[in-house]
């Protein structure tokens, strides 16, 4: 069921607010096994978002999230652990290289916080 994100660099995420809005963002992601995962600022919208309401919707899309796909509904679990950090983490300098230690290094400097979404399809 994963098909559609195969060699695909960015996903387009659709959470949705309490009061039922969706907000769709264009995010870099990696999976291992039937899972994707999505590596992002602990403070985001889309975290907050994600800790409040677990469904959410995804399609692959281009960088400035015109979609490639059908939407796809998922269950978003966030994990602030350092453990799932850190894997994440090596699932995305495994996926996008240089691109992504460039954007942790930008991180670093403003002393950001990171949490992760695992993002599985039922």
């Amino acid at each position: 069921m994963l098909e559609p994100f195969e060699n695909q660099q960015y996903l387009n995420l659709e959470t949705f607010r309490k009061n039922g809005q969706g907000v769709k963002t264009p995010v870099w992601f990696a999976r291992e096994g039937d899972s994707l995962y999505v590596w992002t600022q602990a403070n985001s919208g889309k975290a907050k978002r994600a800790r409040n309401v677990a469904n959410a919707n995804i399609a692959p899309c281009k960088a400035d999230g015109t979609l490639l796909g059908d939407w796809h509904p998922v269950t978003v679990l966030r994990d602030d652990s350092p453990e799932a950090v850190k894997k994440v983490r090596g699932l995305f300098v495994k996926k996008y290289g240089l691109a992504f230690h460039i954007f942790a290094l930008m991180g670093k400097l403003r002393r950001a916080q990171y949490t992760t979404l695992k993002l599985t399809l039922p």
